[in-house]
This record gives structure tokens, sequence and C-alpha cells, in this order.
């Protein structure tokens, strides 16, 4: 086992252990309290803002290329695996390029100026999916010590592998992520606590149509960070082109997702939809256990033990479980094997059909499909316990 793979075991195993002792505590916790003047900012503006620096670093980064070392890539391509420097050569690029002074000053746009960027990229694209589930569970996180300690996370994880990958940047890149690590978490819950709307947003977990609604973001959202993954943080602008649609049909579905919520009317109470709110309340445990350990989960697929990153997936899973099923031993018995089996069977079909395509691509299909298929089991279910129940009354 080398250094590397032993590092991110580590993280793994010590972001699941710390995950599993801060996350329930900052569960039992009231948000905090929000000011008392909106102020128009929220996790997704910061998220949109942190995204469009990232990709205009890209351009900067062709342009340096292009005017620096007329267009080859190759100098840095090769300390890297394959997949990487896809550069948007065209007579536009060229053109603005062209007009760019002193063009060696945007040496850092490369490797440096990512490494500033990807932490509050990762976080805010968590909360932001956190925030369409449960805005009190965003706050509840956001505004804890599972912001800084999922900070840490990433950041430990970031440096692992920029350390298996060396560069002549490497040493760059690793002040650079300490940095942002030091400065990110306060930036994200400043932005947190001036998000007025969410605090405003009544507490109860959703219903099935807004479940439905969150699969659905959770699709559109994770296409969008695949694309800025593959065509900005890897470098690759030249594939942007044939991206665009997809990553415009994904904000066209977010904006949709956005003005249906409000219109969704007040879920049924508890004692009318049992299993619907335990998928709930199971899934926003989840997300929540999630925010420390997500990030070195993934990285130990690919650069630590799969097996361990696959058990502590499956351990934070259960964790999240538990107390669920404890407070609804009977809603359990009912809901939970038929919702379990058909979202494993989703998963499965969509892993099929996904078959040959990127791991995350793979993943979060399954994951969509999976969730889908739990929602419409779980309502299901509690339609017909209604219908029984009626039934017992007459």
């Amino acid at each position: 086992m080398s250094t590397g793979t032993l590092l991110v075991d580590t993280a793994v195993a010590g972001s699941v252990a710390v995950a599993l002792r801060q996350a329930p505590r900052v569960l039992r916790r009231p948000a905090p309290a929000a000011p008392g003047t909106p102020a128009g900012v929220t996790a997704e503006t910061a998220l949109a803002a942190v995204t469009a620096l990232i990709l205009l670093n890209q351009l900067l980064v062709t342009v340096y290329l292009l005017r620096v070392h007329d267009g080859d890539a190759s100098f840095v391509a090769r300390l890297l695996p394959p997949g990487w420097f896809d550069l948007a050569d065209g007579p536009t690029v060229r053109a603005l390029a062209a007009h760019v002074p002193a063009p060696e000053l945007l040496a850092p746009s490369l490797l440096r100026v990512p490494a500033l960027l990807e932490l509050p990229f990762v976080l805010l694209v968590f909360l932001t999916v956190l925030r369409r589930l449960d805005p009190v569970a965003y706050r509840q996180a956001a505004l804890s010590p599972l912001l800084g300690l999922a900070a840490a996370s990433c950041t430990a994880v970031f440096c692992t592998v920029e350390w298996q990958l060396r560069t002549p940047w490497t040493e760059q890149d690793i002040a650079i992520r300490l940095l942002s690590a030091v400065l990110t978490p306060p930036a994200v819950a400043a932005v947190v606590r001036r998000d007025a709307r969410a605090a405003r947003t009544p507490a109860g977990p959703p219903g099935t149509a807004g479940l439905l609604l969150f699969a659905v973001d959770l699709a559109a959202f994770g296409h969008l960070v695949l694309t800025v993954y593959d065509t900005a943080l890897l470098y690759n602008l030249g594939r942007l082109p044939g991206r665009l649609p997809g990553a415009a049909a994904a904000v066209a579905v977010l904006a949709a997702t956005t003005l249906l919520r409000r219109r969704i009317p007040a879920a049924a109470g508890p004692a009318a939809r049992p299993a619907t709110g335990m998928l709930a309340d199971g899934l926003r445990r989840s997300l929540v256990l999630f925010f420390v350990p997500a990030l070195a989960i993934r990285y130990g697929v690919t650069f630590g033990t799969p097996p361990l990153a696959a058990a502590a997936g499956l351990l934070v899973l259960l964790a999240a479980a538990v107390p669920v099923l404890a407070a609804r031993p009977r809603t359990a018995a009912l809901a939970l094997l038929p919702a379990v089996l058909a979202a494993l069977l989703a998963g499965a079909a969509a892993g099929r059909l996904t078959a040959g395509a990127h791991y995350e691509t793979a993943l979060l299909g399954a994951a969509v499909a999976a969730l889908t298929a739990a929602v419409l089991t779980c309502a299901l279910a509690d339609r017909l316990t209604t219908a029984a129940v009626a039934d017992g009354r007459r």
C-alpha cells in the first residue's frame, strides 16, 4: 500500500468517525437565527459566483497557454493523468488571446487559482443541495463545526491527491489549498447567515412532491458539477460547446423546480404520510452525516481502498437510518423493505443503462433512480395505509 493510499484511507476513516460523533449533535440543535433584514444572498448565488470565477480562470489559462506556450500544454499535461487539457483553440479564442496584454502574468491561473476555488465550490455544491431538501438542516450544518470539519477533510484529501500527482507547482498548490481551508468556512458561514429566505422557510420534512422535486434537483446539480469539472477544473474548455446544451437544460430545470416548490401545498401531517416522512427524515440525516466525509469517500474509490470507501458510505447510511427506524418501528415494518428493494432495483437498472459511462455519471444516475423509486414506493405505502384505515372506520 502506497503512502498516498494510506493517507486517503485515513481521511476516509477519520472523517466518518468525526461525522458519526458530531452530526447527531448538530441535528439535535435548533437552526441559528438569521438577521432581520433579508440580504438577497443564498448559497446558490455564491455557488454561481464561484463557478463563474472557475470558468473565467479557465479562459485565462487558455489565453496563457496560447500566447506563452503556443497552445502546447504538454509540459504540464505529461505530468497528469489522461483526459486533461483539451483546449479551446478556435478563431474566437485566438482573437481574444491576441488582445490580452502581458499574458505571462496569467501563469498562476494554471493549477494555482483552481486550488483556491475548488474547496468553496465543493462545499457550496453540497450545501446548496441540502438547502433544496431542508433549509433548516442546511443552516444547522453550515453554522456548526461541521463546516470547518468538512473543509479540513476535503483539504486533506485534495492535498494528498496533489502530492500523488506531483508537478513543479505542487508545493504552491498545497499552500494555497491550506489558505483556502482557512478562508472558506467563515466566508461560507457568512453567506448562510444572511440567507434570510432559507431562515423564513417553515420547518418540516417535504412530502412526496417535494422529494420528487429534490430528485430532479439532484440530477440537475450533478450534471452541472460534472460539467464544471470536465470543462474547467480539468482544463478542457474545448469540450464546453458540446456540454453547453445540457448545462443550459440543467439550469432551466433548477429554475423550474424553484418555482414549482413555491407552489407545492404544505405536506400532510406525519400521521397521513408515515413512510414518506420516514424517508425524508432519513435523507436529511444522511446528507448531514455525509457533509464531512463525502469527498473523502469519493476519492477513496480512485485513490484509496475501494472496499473501505464502500464500507464507509454504507456505515454512514446505516447511522442515518437507525434513529429514523427507532422512532418509527411500525412505519418501518410496513414501508422499509419495499422501498429499499425498489431503490436497489432502480439503482441497478440505472447502473446497467449507464454501463461504460464515467464513474460519477453512473453513480449519479443510480442515486437519482434509487431515490425516485423509494419516494414513489413510500407514497404508495402511505396511500394504501390511509385506505386501509378508512376501510376500518366504515
